[in-house]
């Protein structure tokens, strides 16, 4: 009888991943994880799956999880249903297309969500014409006030999400990415492509402007 020949290098592949502690053995005479279990992952597990093989299966369960939240924030600053979906669109892809080069220095929602602010930004100044510099100096506002960040926290919801799409988009996905996806100030100024020096200044501005809003229209509520 024939003993049978030792597997080689070539003729089994594997890899390791950490899953709620445990290590997943997977090779080619292992059924592949149900997608069902893919979906228990973390973020970072599905990237480190998906640069590991570059099987398409990993980013499908990342773009069902964020489609919808790309998709808001893009509308959030379009306003546009249609256009915002062709733009979440290219975001996905375009995040797609550079998650082998994905570093994992900070999370992938992070990172996600600063590509989805500056492709965003990016159209408006460039299809829209909506210039910051240029918006600003028509609409500067009288004085510098305390914008302190509790005096904008204690504003209404409805009333602060009506004044957000009264001031500009850049300053409107500013505060966003501070305030509400918390993201570091060195992405929040790539996002933007400005120096960190210039997002500082802008973020006090942009309370500044929702402070003196909120108290120009709301102040008889």
């Amino acid at each position: 009888m024939a003993t049978k020949q030792s597997n080689t290098p070539n003729e089994i592949f594997c890899y390791f991943c950490c899953v709620q502690g445990q290590f997943l053995f997977k090779s080619a005479y292992f059924q592949p994880m149900k997608l069902e279990e893919l979906k228990l992952l973390k973020d970072e597990e599905l990237v480190r799956m998906f640069q590991s093989d570059q099987q398409s299966i990993y980013f499908d369960v990342l773009y069902k999880r964020y489609h919808r939240k790309v998709l808001d924030k893009c509308y959030s600053l379009v306003k546009n249903h249609q256009l915002a979906e062709e733009l979440a669109e290219d975001i996905l892809s375009k995040t797609f297309e550079k998650m082998a080069g994905f570093k994992n220095i900070s999370s992938y929602s992070s990172w996600l969500y600063s590509v989805t602010y500056n492709h965003c930004i990016d159209y408006l100044r460039k299809k829209k014409k909506l210039h910051y510099p240029d918006w600003n100096r028509n609409h500067e506002i009288p004085e510098i006030i305390d914008e302190s960040t509790e005096a904008i926290s204690e504003i209404d919801y409805d009333n602060f999400l009506r004044i957000l799409d009264m001031i500009h988009p850049e300053e409107k996905a500013l505060i966003l990415m501070k305030y509400h996806d918390n993201l570091p100030m060195k992405q929040i100024a790539e996002s933007l492509r400005i120096s960190e020096d210039a997002t500082k200044m802008r973020l006090k501005r942009a309370r500044s402007r929702i402070i003196y809003l909120y108290k120009s229209t709301f102040s008889d509520d």
